[in-house]
This record gives structure tokens, sequence and C-alpha cells, in this order.
């Protein structure tokens, strides 16, 4: 089917694990004509879940990608995985729709899953639609009291568009219907309260509405109103369906034809031009005839045809013959061919046009956050970042045969490049090779991944944590550095001082030396020195942060000063300086999420009080979970994963997102200085 950017609809379907996220895409699939049967999750047979890894374990772990049509609309549907482990992989589909459907189940209701996504979606001006699943399972007292909670939760401008009725065995309209019974209780109060809420975003809607009634509305009036409700978060609506049955999947579909904002009519996407003070917003157009923007959202490693680029197309229509920029890179590339994705499948087709969700394969400059562009008016712009979490939990590991190295940094390269929440790092000062996600679970998939697909076994162990290293107060220091050793002499002296920035501010050099008296070729040299010692730590061999540093004096003589002395100058004085600052280590804390039944809410609590935990907040879910938070010193968690499974009988999780560093207990810090052994060079 040929389609435009009017007649598309670009959808990700979210929420909690166990919502029934994959069975409504697969049912939509089937629905729109793409599959002839529905795919089942115990089978293995789904669109969506095809990683060995996925089937193995029966839900998602990946975003999968595959459209349908409908009743003359191109739907792109993206389908994202639910638990809080691979929520860097569902948040990269927020970038490429505009609408967000989250996927609620009718018996367990309102759970923090579905929580944050609705806060994410509603932070990028996404429009957001509940879908609850699972009505054929549930009474219908139950999802009287299943809407009420969403309204307590997500506010009044949560409403139905269709109602359950018959027991959940049919679906009937009540935005455009004010007729009927449901098993919500008559169509008429729910028809009068949405359509109330529609009108009131339009003024001149709104007053038509009241000098002559509904009969007085076009209904391309309410219509318009709808919309502007939705780009606003005045209105999100709720469909109820059961995927397993089909019920409410076609209504589903009509919606989302008729209601649902296509790329040129929603929220418009928000890039940035240029950095720092001259950054300005930029607003692509979605005409197919203009220049191209478009942003890769998603990276793949496919084992056929390489690396590919899953990209929205937000302003322009690539070709395969299009020649385009990646970033500010200077030499352009041909697309060669272009593909739509059906799962794991990817079917080759001539254009993309403006809103459209397309990829590129087989060319290796690409990656997570590339903006594709066909003009050089197009350099210095990149979307709005999304708001990702930063992986915390770490592991060490080095291959578990020699002369593998290369083949898992290669490996470990290609993982990271495919989850946003996914980081490899190298410490050059432990020669540790560190690997960091949001979970145990999160890192052990990874390591499964690095096996099976490319057959690199490793060896793990905890990593070092990432303490840091301040200053509490102001302080001087002074270094002569002179040496002479028959030929030409070194001589360079600094006075410098030192003081505490604000957390988080990093490391600011000043310079405040009048009178020339260190010339200004050597001071890059007095900051190569301060930096150096930033770098390795000096109380207990940890990266120093929220420093400033001025250097206000010194000498130098014309014949013996060169760089190596003001950097062995610079160092000394810095050391001087902070021996007097009242040094001190800071250790990351973790805003860390534990999900559990209700009946180990005591040892969970009990747990996590041994951990120097900080317990802020507790939360019940109709399921029967409690989810509990609480601020943990990251060094606190070794070994948590374990511990968590042992008190819960298995039926534990949860997940961390790095919240701040502060001060380590005076007992740990000295064991920390003590356990230091730094090797002193000669300057």
């Amino acid at each position: 089917m040929s389609y435009s950017t009017e007649t598309l609809r670009n959808i990700a379907l979210a929420g909690h694990p166990g919502a029934g996220k994959t069975s409504l895409f697969e049912a939509l699939l089937h629905a729109g004509g793409t599959v002839q049967t529905a795919g089942s999750i115990e089978r293995g047979t789904t669109v969506s879940d095809f990683d060995p890894i996925e089937k193995e374990r029966g839900h998602s772990i990946d975003c999968a990608i595959a459209s349908t049509d409908h009743a003359g609309i191109h739907l792109n549907l993206i389908d994202t995985p639910g638990y809080p482990e691979f929520r860097g992989r569902a948040l990269s589909a927020l970038a490429a729709v505009e609408t967000m459907v989250v996927v609620v189940d009718a018996d367990s209701g309102v759970e923090h899953g579905t929580r944050r996504m609705m806060d994410h979606a509603k932070s990028r001006g996404l429009c957001r639609v509940i879908a609850v699943n699972k009505i054929d399972h549930a009474s219908g007292t139950d999802l009287a009291n299943l809407m009420e909670s969403l309204r307590e939760t997500f506010g009044p401008e949560v409403l139905p568009l269709n109602l359950p009725a018959e027991d959940g065995s049919q679906v009937i309209d009540c935005f455009g219907n004010s007729e009927g019974d449901s098993d919500l209780g008559p169509v008429a109060q729910w028809h009068q309260r949405i359509l109330d809420q529609v009108v009131e975003v339009n003024e001149n809607v709104m007053d038509r509405y009241l000098d002559l009634g509904e009969d007085g509305l076009s209904g391309e009036e309410l219509h318009d109103a709808f919309e502007q409700c939705l780009r606003e978060g005045h209105l999100v609506p709720v469909c109820f369906v059961s995927a397993r049955s089909g019920t409410g999947v076609r209504e589903l579909l009509d919606i989302a034809e008729h209601l649902f904002p296509n790329p040129a009519e929603a929220n418009p996407p928000e890039f940035i031009k240029g950095q720092g003070d001259a950054a300005s917003a930029l607003h692509p157009t979605p005409d197919p005839n203009a220049h191209v923007i478009a942003d890769v959202f998603k990276i793949v490693h496919d084992p056929f045809v390489g690396k590919l680029a899953i990209f929205r197309v937000y302003q322009g229509t690539l070709r395969p013959d299009s020649q385009l920029f990646i970033d500010d890179g200077r030499k352009p590339f041909k697309v060669g061919h272009l593909y739509k994705m059906k799962g794991k499948e990817h079917v080759e087709v001539m254009q993309a046009i403006p809103g459209d969700i397309a990829a590129i394969a087989k060319n290796d400059e690409l990656h997570f956050d590339a903006v594709l562009h066909d003009s050089r008016d197009e350099d210095h712009i990149h979307l709005k970042p999304l708001d990702f979490p930063k992986p915390m939990f770490g592991l060490a590991v080095e291959p578990a045969s020699k002369g593998q190295e290369q083949k898992l940094a290669n490996a470990l390269a290609k993982l990271a490049e495919e989850d946003p929440a996914f980081a490899v790092e190298h410490n050059d000062e432990t020669h540790e090779t560190v690997i960091r996600g949001l979970s145990d679970l999160h890192l052990r998939l990874q390591l499964q991944r690095l096996k099976d697909r490319f057959s690199v076994d490793v060896t793990t162990r905890p990593p070092r944590i990432a303490y840091r290293e301040t200053v509490r107060q102001q302080a001087e220091g002074h270094h002569r550095h002179k040496k002479q050793t028959g030929g030409a002499g070194q001589f360079g002296e600094v006075f410098l001082r030192v003081e505490p920035l604000p957390r988080g501010n990093g490391f600011e050099f000043v310079d405040a030396v009048k009178g020339g008296v260190i010339p200004g070729q050597f001071l890059p040299a007095v900051e190569k020195g301060v930096r150096q010692v930033m770098a390795a730590g000096a109380v207990a061999g940890y990266p120093m942060q929220d420093v400033r540093v001025t250097v206000y004096d010194g000498k130098h003589h014309a014949v013996d000063s060169k760089e190596v002395a003001f950097v062995a100058a610079g160092k000394r004085a810095f050391l001087d300086a902070i021996s007097k600052a009242d040094a001190q280590v800071l250790e990351p804390i973790v805003e860390l999420e534990v999900s559990a039944p209700e009946a180990h809410m005591g040892d969970i609590s009990g747990g996590l009080a041994s951990k120097r935990a900080r317990i802020h907040g507790t939360d019940s879910t109709r399921g029967g979970e409690i989810v509990v938070k609480a601020q943990v010193p990251l060094s606190e968690l070794d070994g948590y994963a374990a511990e968590l499974k042992s008190a819960t009988a298995g039926r534990g999780r949860y997940a961390l997102d790095f919240s701040h560093y502060e001060p380590v207990p005076p007992q740990v810090q000295q064991r920390l200085v003590e356990s230091w052994h730094p090797h002193h060079e000669e300057d």
C-alpha cells in the first residue's frame, strides 16, 4: 500500500512486564493483515520476540519494529521491553513515535513500570494512550475500580474512548456514541465526561457547545479539539482490549485511524542546532521535497546484512541513490538499500518519506542518535537528548582464553552500540575492562549474548567502585622544582590555591598570574601537572572532582625553565595544597527500586538497613507487590542480586539509577586510604 505522511501513524507499545504488550503487538499485526496468525509467546512464534534469549525467557528484552495497514493508514509499531533492566532500549523508541500506548493489565492495574513510561512520554511531548488489556479476565467491578485507579494516578484527564460490555466480550464506543450500557455503567455518563474534557480545550468550540449543544458541533471541530487535547496532554484516552480474544483490537486500529495524530499533526520534535550559548531550537517540517533530516534511534548487528541503522525521517525523502552526511562529517555516503522492518526480517523499499521509519545497512560509521542529512545547512544539529538511566552496576571482564582480547573488545563495542544503557570502560590504572548496566540481570544477559552471538567466553569479578576525591576547604600550595644534571637544568616555581566547587561542577583552572612571573607558554604545563594529580588521586587513588585551582604566582629562569619543570612544579604544588585542604573521598549513591511480593517487605527493609540505605518511599500495586525506593551506596550492593533472590524465593527484582556523590563515612575513608599504594614517579 502506498501512503503519505498524513496517513502515517507511529506508535510505541510500552508498560509493565506481563501486561501483554507483545500479545497486543501481534494482535494488531494480525488484524491489519501483516501476519495470517497472531504469534504465541509460549510457542516462540511472535514477530517481535525473535531473539533466542527472548524465546527462552518468554518476554521482550529489546525493541521490535513492524508495520501494518488499516483502512487507508500505515502504522509503524514498536514493541518495547517492560523490565526495568531494558528501559534504555525502551526509551530509545520514544524518539521515533508521536504516540505511546501504555498497556495495563486489567488484573494487576497500575504498576511502577506504567508510571515510569507515562512520565517519560509526557516529558517528550508524546500523545499518551492507555490500553487496558485482558478485559475478558476481569469483572465489571474490577474494571470500574481500575478506571478510578488510573484517574487517581494520572489525573482526571484519563477518560475512556470505549467501554467493555457483555462481560468483556465486546467494546462499545463512548466518544462518538452516547447510547447503551457497558460493564462500567451507562455509556451516556462517560460520553458526557469525555465530551466536556475535549471541548474545554478550544474556547470557540466551547462557546458553540454551550450555545448549541453537541448537535451544533461538526465532526471536524470535535476531531480538531480532540487532537489538541492529545497534543497538550489534556486528555489521556483509555481503550479496552483483549489481545488474546481480539476484543477491541480492530476498534483500537479504528481509533488510531481517526484520532491518533500523524507526524505532521503531532507536537514537533525538537532538534538543537549549535552548542552552548549559540544553541537554538530547530523544528523540521514534514515536507517530502525539503532537505533530508533523519535520526538513528536503534542499531542492530544482523548476522546476514551486518550493521543495521534504524532511523526516523523528520524531513525530506530518502531514496537508494540519496547522498547523505552523518552528523558533521564531510564525506557523504550513498544509501544503496532501504529497508522496512518486520521483526527480524527486513523488506527492501524504494523510499522513506517524512514521518516514516526505515533502515540502512552496512555503514560502520552510523551510530545511535546519528543525524542523517543531505545539506551543509543541517550541520551541527542533533535531536533533544533522551533522559537515559546511567548504567551503574558493573563487572570487570576478561577473556577466558588468551588471544581473544581484540575479539572481546569488538563484541563489547557492538553490544554497546545496540543498548544506550550499556557501557564499556577501560581503566588504564587498574587495566580492567568494566561493563556497566542497570542490574545484575542486565549484565548476565549481555554476557550470554557475548557467548551465543560472538563465541566469546569471559571471566568476571566485581570492579573497583568509582569513588572520587575532592577538597572541603580552601588552601594554598607551593613548590619549587630545581634540578641540575651537569648540562641544562630545570627550574619552575608555582604558587597556587585550591578551593571546593559545588558538587557536580568538575574542575576549573584559573590563571591569575600577574606580571609574567610565569610566562604564558608554561601555564598549560602547570595545568598538565595539576590534571595528572586530578586523574590519579591524591588521597586514596581515585580521580578528583569539584575543585578550582587558581595559579597566582611563581618564578621562572630565562635558560632553565621548560615545560617538564612546570609540570612537576604544578603537580607538587597541587599536592601540597591538597594536604592542607581537608581532602575527602566521595562514594556513588544510587537510587534503588526493589519490587517483590508484599509478604517480603520486612526482609527487604531489614536487608537495606544493613547497607546504609535510606528508604524514602514505598508503593503497593493491585497485583500484591510492594515497590521499595531507597538511596544506597553502590559499594554496599555487591552480591545484592543473590541476597534478594534468597530473601524473596526468586520473586524479587531491582533496578538502580545513579543519584549523586556524597562523602564516605570516616571509617570507610580510612580503609580506602590505607589500602592505596601509590607509585611515585620521579619528577
